[in-house]
């Protein structure tokens, strides 16, 4: 299905452009073309991949804590407890993500949402008086709203021995602590999810083409996009020809917005952060946890460092995982070079990059005391969590690498960011997603801010047939 074979034209061939290119077959290019060839069965769409396999980056499932992010215990999305609006607007894009998936399971189009949601309790635990203050704050505020309604809240230790039994096992200080908990929330795997997708792509005609490295974008005069590059395998060059193209390339969207000229990227600039994670298949230990477990942040750490023992479900095989632990290097993919982020430095933002650098000290510190921990310091984190942890029960695996954005700012000339952010060119014929969680999970609802964006003159047609994948889609007037 998904092929590594030669594609394009030769240079001076009179081959018709394609209606879209998407680079990367990860989540946010499968679920884009999934979108498009349903709404556009007519239209030619190919994605490119420079792996052997789709989903072999942020979206491979051991490269991300698999948490189907709707705000229920992702703390960084409320640090004010007092201010849900961050967590009800992530709530209800999964919400549209679940509808989504649903409806395609309905159809056929994807097999049953079993093999990649699993319904796993979403809960945070806190400990000493200034945490479990905030908690209690940030559920008696979440708890008045519908989505969130369905939110428990304990401060007594025997509930949550009673919701996380593995957490409190040897658990001897007399500190406080407190917990949330909403039984209704997810684990997802997707890495699976994303090649689902992609098959309902290739069902209506779309090719994928694999180990196919992108290394140009030319606009053309005529507005369409020259896309030129190389087969990984066998070193053969190819060129294509497309009215839009998109961007879905993680930590390379930044560097192949630049080749392309894309004035909306001046002054961007990417911080690469990477992750560890402990990780056990012993069943014992295991069949004792049964959600996914979220703390607060150590001071100084990015907000994507929130401290999880996740349960697992990967190919159908349960496991936990512990992290994460903050890793650098100048790679801005796993799979990627020590050159990346040279790569993206231009005289534009290496302003952005210094000023931003200022403003972190506290996360330049944190990044130091992460490399410099040792095995013993990182297997303490767990057993915060886990008091009677066995270190010969885990192994530490290295994660996916995330590509923080950092843009230009009026009054701080840089600012790091650390959410997803869309770039879309000035005419709508180029966009590309820069930036990290919780995109996975809201897939569905920025990839149909990227339809209205880029086909203003298509997006009222198409949205009977959006409101009928995702019934709760709030009608799209002015995608600006």
């Amino acid at each position: 299905m998904f092929t590594s074979q030669p594609s394009g034209s030769k240079p001076g061939s009179e081959e018709p452009p394609l209606d879209a290119i998407l680079i990367g077959a990860g989540i946010m290019s499968a679920t884009l073309g999934a979108l498009i060839a349903r709404l556009q069965p007519d239209w030619s769409i190919e994605v490119l991949e420079r792996l052997g396999e789709p989903a072999g980056e942020s979206s491979n499932p051991w490269n991300n804590a698999g948490t189907g992010h709707s705000g229920l215990c992702e703390l960084n999305y409320m640090p004010d407890p007092s201010d849900p609006a961050k967590a009800v607007e992530i709530s209800h894009q999964f919400h549209l993500s679940r509808q989504f998936w649903g409806s395609l399971t309905e159809t056929g189009e994807l097999k049953q949402t079993s093999s990649f949601v699993n319904p796993t309790p979403h809960m945070d635990v806190v400990f000493g008086e200034r945490d479990i203050e905030y908690l209690r704050q940030r559920h008696a505020t979440l708890h008045g709203l519908p989505e969130f309604s369905a939110m428990e809240y304990t401060e007594d230790p025997q509930t949550v021995n009673n919701w996380a039994p593995l957490m409190m096992r040897g658990r001897m200080d007399s500190e406080p602590i407190a917990a949330t908990r909403y039984a209704a929330g997810t684990d997802v795997d997707f890495g699976a999810l994303t090649r689902e997708l992609l098959h309902t792509m290739t069902n209506r005609g779309a090719r994928i083409r694999t180990s196919h490295d992108v290394t140009s974008l030319q606009r053309m005069t005529d507005g369409t996009w020259l896309i030129c590059g190389r087969n990984t395998i066998s070193g053969i060059r190819f060129q294509l020809r497309s009215r839009f193209v998109f961007v879905g390339a993680g930590g390379y969207a930044l560097r192949l917005l630049q080749k392309a000229r894309v004035p909306e990227v001046r002054g961007y600039a990417v911080f690469p952060l990477g992750a560890q994670f402990l990780h056990t298949e012993k069943r014992t230990v295991v069949d004792s946890h049964n959600a996914k477990v979220y703390s607060q942040a150590a001071i100084g750490a990015p907000p994507m460092s929130v401290p999880h023992l996740d349960r697992r479900m990967v190919d159908g095989c349960p496991s936990l995982m512990f992290g994460p632990y903050a890793t650098f290097s100048t790679r801005l993919l796993k799979h990627g070079k020590l050159t990346d982020l040279f790569a993206t430095i231009r005289f534009r933002n290496v302003a952005v990059l210094l000023a931003v650098g200022i403003q972190n000290i506290s996360l330049v510190r944190y990044l130091f005391s992460q490399l410099l921990s040792s095995k013993r310091r990182k297997f303490a984190a767990l057993q915060r969590f886990y008091p009677e942890a066995d270190p010969a029960d885990w192994k530490l695996i290295q994660a996916g690498q995330r590509a923080q954005l950092v843009k230009p700012h009026p009054r701080k000339v840089g600012m790091l960011t650390f959410g997803t952010e869309v770039i879309t060119s000035a005419e709508g014929s180029i966009a590309g997603l820069l930036g990290a969680s919780p995109g996975a999970s809201v897939a569905p609802s920025v990839m149909t801010d990227v339809l209205a964006k880029c086909f203003p003159n298509h997006i009222e047609q198409w949205m009977p047939a959006l409101k009928e994948l995702m019934p709760a889609l709030t009608p799209i007037t002015d995608p600006e």
